[in-house]
């Protein structure tokens, strides 16, 4: 089977915390087990319940972390929420060594950051519909204070700002019902071409 020429390039998907990321990428996973790769990132934030190390995260210390860095072993890494995140080489290209297309979730500061290496991914932004629907559902996690909520949506403001510049990201999907924003995903991580969403206002 012929592969369409975006299946191998590695597809960036970014957007506000909590606007479904996690669960269009386990549905995608659930439909297509060996056709994608997930990078799985480093953070030195908690597991929250139900994570194991090495499948959604690879979990390690702050100064593990920064021995990481300091071995330029990350194509991006980010400060998010107190939390830092790094996204290394060697992950990506595990994934492609076994055939599959990566997928890498990343940080609007990854995102500045992945524009200066060669990776040349596709850039998918996910997006709420507004933002009382991206509170409510960081609210309905159960696993944020309301000071977390805070901060997050003060970063997604900022990550929305970012997202509007010309450019930077190729696809915009709006996530305001979960089966049709799931339908646009698979075909854009398929290499499909297709008509994507404009960004809403999003002014909070």
């Amino acid at each position: 089977m012929s592969r369409r020429p975006d299946f191998l390039r590695p597809l960036v998907l970014s957007g506000p915390s909590g606007v479904g990321k996690s669960t269009l990428l386990k549905r995608l996973f659930a439909e297509f087990p060996d056709k994608f790769g997930f990078s799985v990132s480093h953070t030195t934030r908690n597991p929250r319940p139900g994570e194991v190390n090495g499948t959604q995260y690879h979990f390690v210390t702050a100064q593990r972390f920064k021995d990481l860095i300091d071995e330029n072993a990350f194509i991006e890494h980010a400060e998010f929420s107190g939390n830092f995140y790094g996204t290394s080489f060697e992950t990506v290209r595990q994934v492609q060594e076994q055939g599959r297309r990566c997928i890498l979730d990343i940080e609007a500061q990854g995102v500045r950051q992945i524009k200066n290496t060669n990776l040349n991914p596709v850039y998918l932004f996910i997006s709420p519909p507004d933002m009382a629907s991206l509170r409510a559902r960081l609210q309905q996690r159960g696993t944020e204070t309301e000071s977390s909520v805070q901060k997050r949506l003060a970063t997604a403001l900022k990550e929305i700002e970012y997202a509007k510049e010309p450019n930077v990201h190729d696809l915009v999907i709006v996530n305001d019902d979960l089966d049709r924003a799931y339908e646009l995903f698979k075909k854009v991580a398929q290499g499909e071409v297709i008509v994507g969403d404009k960004l809403p206002a999003l002014d909070g």
